[in-house]
């Protein structure tokens, strides 16, 4: 698991406890005797010193997920967990109301490629996973491309990624098992639906940069399990490219050598095949940019930037590279490069900084379509190639743009767009005209009339003023007794911005209120807002979290009998530290797959990649 993800798939288990939170701390006004305690678990004397101080460390041998005893003791808790919770009056009934929530589906915004459209989507309780499908044309009827649901028995495979060709007439896409996230690239013939032979494996978190005719593409990939020490095939990433029907094996290795192992490298081609773009990030906070003319057999890769603390993504047209980037600007701005002198003397300011935080640009039909995000709500803007604004695109109300996708030779562009009370919907853009119009959205009976979304701003300890988003039943009561759920996340450059949570409808239905606090550490206010929350600055997301729920006590929302916090993976960090520092503030505490031994993290699976975020107790000065 990546805190990294922006899809942040265990999101949806947090709300798996929603039934039990609501039998424990919503439906009875007394609160329950609390069960018998849970069954103890082995210590053992385990002192190590690290920089000089012991540690002592009691709980060690839960670290080896494959022991025998681990896996009795994991069998032990679940066993009294469900003994606990399986007893609470009412919690089947919510467990049913939830099953119908999570029925209700999900959508993803189409990418166009030739004369095809292809998107993904899932439809109510009998698809575990979404369907990629492909239509001919805009208005043409939709095909199933790969239904995930019918590769497994228990629905657990997923499509991981994928990418048409420019023409639309070959996909390559990738595949995980059980969550493994481990893809296998294969390539599949849209208009038979045949897979080709091809079949590279390594391949997670793949990108692709397809030739224009479809013949090969350049990709990422990871070394295989015994061409590198044990533990590094979760590392060192490299960009090759393949040929269809060559040996994968044989594929040539186009970047990366001699780059930092824990780098994780992007490759996009641009349309014309003739420029090959390769971003390294440096963890969430750094990235350098390079492009190759591959018209020229001569040509190297050139630094477009390199060795500057920030970041640059960037789209090629022509021989423009719009570059966007936070160097010397936190809330971002975007330069036009001349790829025939990419000096940075040379570049071309289109879009300065200002006070919204500009996430993404992209080219369509000689257009720029900027999504930028003020007080972590979503705007949409429209400008001319030199940066001059031609009009703001009115979107459905108070919410997120989760998706942007657009290509540069056609006049239009699609969004996803959500809100706490609107169910996920793709609006198509037509570019030339400005307008707007709804492509596709989700079916769901739910009513959502009664409920409102407030935005409040609270002092956090050190005074900056926070921004959190609630949702309750409208002419809600402050008695300061109203069940909470307060949730928060403040890491990794990621914004937690208004979005439909199907899971959360359960809560406010039955009363509640659901509240998200916009913490230090994420990218709601830019570079400057992550990097007060990361590293030696982490304490103040903590601060920022406890000052949420210290606000929503003082004006009589809620009290600490009626108020659980929740979080998942850097998340339950969060969560983690609140209730070590405040155990008393909170009612139940929903941890989800979190990073808790922060002096040992960085020692499993890919936690290395989130050193840039954390740092690492090998460091005398981080370890303090």
């Amino acid at each position: 698991m990546s805190p990294d993800n922006p899809d942040r798939p265990w999101r949806g288990a947090l709300f798996g406890a929603l039934a039990s939170l609501l039998a424990f701390v919503a439906v009875a006004e007394v609160p329950p005797a609390k069960p018998a305690g849970p069954p103890a678990a082995r210590r053992q004397d385990l002192v190590e010193p690290l920089h000089d101080v012991a540690i002592a460390d009691p709980y060690r041998w839960l670290e080896d997920s494959g022991d025998a005893e681990v896996r009795g003791w994991v069998e032990t808790q679940n066993t009294w967990t469900r003994q606990a919770l399986d007893a609470r009056p009412g919690r089947e009934a919510l467990r049913r109301r939830l099953a119908d929530l999570l029925a209700i589906g999900s959508l993803g915004a189409p990418v166009g490629r030739g004369e095809r459209y292809f998107h993904t989507r899932r439809d109510g309780a009998d698809q575990d996973q979404p369907i990629l499908y492909v239509r001919q044309g805009l208005l043409g009827e939709d095909r199933v491309l790969i239904d995930p649901n019918r590769l497994s028995a228990d629905g657990t495979t997923s499509i991981d990624w994928w990418f048409p060709s420019e023409d639309g007439r070959l996909l390559a896409y990738g595949l995980s098992k059980g969550g493994d996230e481990k893809s296998t690239l294969r390539i599949l013939d849209v208009g038979s639906g045949r897979g080709l032979d091809d079949a590279i494996p390594h391949t997670r978190y793949a990108s692709i940069g397809w030739l224009p005719d479809g013949s090969g593409f350049y990709y990422t990939r990871y070394p295989a399990p015994g061409t590198v020490p044990p533990g590094q095939e979760n590392y060192n990433q490299h960009v090759f490219f393949h040929h269809l029907g060559d040996d994968p094996a044989r594929d040539p290795k186009i970047f990366g050598e001699g780059r930092r192992p824990e780098d994780m490298l992007h490759v996009d081609l641009s349309p014309d095949g003739r420029y090959l773009v390769v971003t390294a990030f440096e963890g969430w906070n750094r990235s350098d940019l390079f492009v190759k003319d591959l018209r020229d057999p001569a040509s190297r890769f050139v630094p477009v930037a390199e060795k500057i603390d920030a970041i640059f993504q960037g789209e090629v047209v022509g021989e423009t590279l719009y570059l966007l980037t936070n160097w010397e600007a936190p809330r971002y701005r975007l330069f036009a490069v001349d790829l025939k002198d990419p000096r940075r003397e040379s570049w071309r300011l289109v879009l300065p900084e200002s006070e919204a935080v500009i996430s993404q640009v992209t080219v369509a039909g000689g257009r720029l379509v900027a999504h930028v995000m003020r007080d972590a709500t979503s705007r949409l803007l429209l400008y001319s190639l030199e940066g001059r604004l031609i009009r703001e695109i009115e979107l459905p109300g108070l919410g997120t743009v989760w998706a942007l996708s657009a290509r540069n030779n056609v006049a239009e562009a699609f969004i996803g767009f959500s809100s706490f009370t609107l169910p996920p919907a793709v609006h198509r853009i037509d570019t030339a005209q400005g307008s707007i119009a709804k492509w596709r959205g989700v079916t769901s009976n739910v009513d959502l009339s009664g409920y409102e979304v407030r935005q409040v701003f609270y002092p956090s300890k050190d005074g900056t003023r926070i921004p959190m988003f609630l949702v309750h039943r409208k002419g809600l009561e402050r008695t300061g007794r109203t069940p909470t759920y307060l949730y928060g996340y403040g890491g990794f450059n990621i914004s937690e911005t208004p979005e439909f949570t199907r899971e959360a409808v359960l809560w406010i239905e039955r009363g509640g209120i659901y509240a998200v606090a916009n913490l230090r550490g994420g990218g709601e206010y830019g570079e400057a807002w992550h990097r007060a929350g990361m590293r030696d600055r982490k304490q103040n997301v903590f601060d920022d979290f406890i000052a949420a729920a210290e606000w929503l006590i003082r004006e009589k929302y809620t009290d600490s009998d009626r108020l659980v916090i929740a979080g998942g993976s850097n998340g339950g960090l969060l969560v983690g530290a609140a209730l070590t520092q405040r155990p008393e503030l909170f009612r139940a505490v929903v941890c989800e797959v979190p990073l808790l031994d922060m002096l040992r993290y960085h020692r499993f699976q890919i936690a290395r990649l989130w050193i840039p975020e954390y740092g690492s107790a090998e460091s005398p000065e981080e370890f303090r």
